[in-house]
């Protein structure tokens, strides 16, 4: 295994390359900053990133590097989102799960893969650490594949790993991890929570987000048993359901036993719980968020949330109005898996209110807001306020259970809504 430096190793990078940099909290941001610094010599390079944490904005997206380094996300991090804002970076809509897919495919050709791995094992294999999501598919794909080495980086199991062989240039950089916080619920939070735990069977497998209205779910979960987890981030709101036994994995017909997900978002404890710990396994994106490999484990509970929905029950979960902030992400994989599976259910939770005193409840969907999950995949809907099913009701019934649990000081400007959009058959409903 030979170390060399990141300049050395960005120096494989050339002119029209597609990088395809790792993601979570794992971008290998000394490989960046070192491929940034040869912005001169280098023209059309693209880089395409996924979700991704990082206090840093990425260093190459940049107006006055625009001809060197072309800037784009399949799931807009939050280290691209003021690029995103100024129009230096672009966005690609993809379901995630399909996105290997497209690498795969040749769709979009992978030439180099950036990537951020563990210290190898015994056989001399490298973990992708917090990250398998993407960027396992990228490295299988790449025709140059370049490594961030990281002593602290942890050794996660499943099969995300690659052996030094297949690296083609490593630099050693023993950073830090990124760590993010655990959000604290309040109270609107946990009372959503509390209308979603108790939906949730004994035996149900979990897919949940992050975010504190997910931590008041799990902690509305203590008291729960065998339950299952099968989900795209794994956060440090499982860990004591997990440590408790209450996260068991003992009724899952996918990986029995074992805790699944694609990537990995906390702190030092949660990646110290994960090194090694054969109970937890990273898998490739394509896998975890298959709808026909969720839709197996019985009971699959798909927990998400949303930017605003308006009255026929559309969920938009990218954008306000115009301006995209995040992606599809997983919602439509494990909210169809879900859906799918025997005694499945799908939740959308959100405060019934921005922090601004605007409803999240609205007639219709803001101007340039997309449509991530469609009112046609529509099942639960909760706030604070209340939870309504609305999986094969009629749309003016929909917009009578949605208006029952936006806030109050807005229901009765979205009945006049309701009336002006569905007309006489809205007010003959009791």
């Amino acid at each position: 295994m030979k170390i060399i430096s990141p300049s050395e190793a960005v120096h494989l990078v050339n002119s029209g390359d597609t990088i395809v940099v790792q993601g979570s909290t794992s971008i290998p941001m000394t490989l960046l900053r070192a491929l940034t610094a040869r912005a001169g010599e280098l023209r059309d390079v693209r880089l395409i990133s996924g979700f991704g944490v990082h206090p840093e904005d990425a260093p190459y997206a940049k107006r006055e590097l625009m001809d060197s380094f072309k800037a784009q996300s399949i799931f807009v991090p939050n280290n691209l989102r003021r690029a995103m804002r100024e129009g230096v970076a672009d966005t690609i809509p993809a379901f995630l799960g399909e996105v290997p897919f497209l690498f795969r495919s040749g769709q979009v050709p992978v030439d180099v893969a950036f990537m951020h791995v563990s210290e190898p094992d015994e056989e001399g294999y490298c973990s992708f650490g917090m990250s398998a999501d993407i960027i396992f598919s990228a490295a299988e794909c790449a025709r140059v594949r370049i490594a961030q080495m990281n002593k602290y980086i942890p050794h996660t199991q499943g099969p995300a790993k690659i052996h030094v062989s297949k690296l083609d240039a490593i630099c050693r950089a023993d950073e830090p991890l990124i760590e993010v916080p655990t959000p604290v619920p309040s109270e609107i939070d946990t009372k959503i929570g509390g209308f979603i735990a108790n939906e949730i069977p004994d035996g149900a497998t979990l897919q949940i987000g992050v975010g504190g209205i997910p931590n008041a779910v799990i902690n509305a979960l203590k008291h729960h048993q065998h339950l299952g987890l099968h989900t795209e981030a794994i956060t440090d709101g499982v860990l004591p359901l997990i440590e408790a036994g209450v996260i068991d994995n003992s009724l899952k017909k996918i990986k029995p036993g074992v805790s699944i997900g694609s990537l990995v978002l906390g702190s030092k404890k949660l990646y110290d719980f994960i090194d090694y710990n054969k109970s937890v396994e990273l898998h490739d994106v394509a896998w975890t968020n298959d709808p026909q490999i969720i839709r197996q484990n019985p009971r699959a509970m798909a927990i998400n949330s949303a930017v605003e929905v308006d009255l026929t029950g559309q969920i938009c979960a990218d954008s306000i109005g115009d301006t995209i902030i995040s992606g599809v992400g997983g919602q439509h994989d494990f909210m169809y898996g879900s859906a799918l599976s025997e005694g499945g259910k799908c939740f959308i939770a959100l405060p019934s209110m921005t922090n601004k005193g605007q409803s999240k409840i609205v007639a219709h969907l803001a101007p340039g807001a997309g449509v991530v999950t469609t009112r046609f995949q529509a099942q639960y809907i909760v706030t604070e306020h209340g939870i309504v099913y609305l999986r094969n009701k009629p749309v003016m019934e929909r917009a009578k259970l949605l208006i029952s649990i936006a806030d109050s000081s807005v229901r009765e400007e979205l009945e006049r809504e309701a009336v002006a959009r569905f007309g006489i058959g809205f007010l003959r409903l009791k």
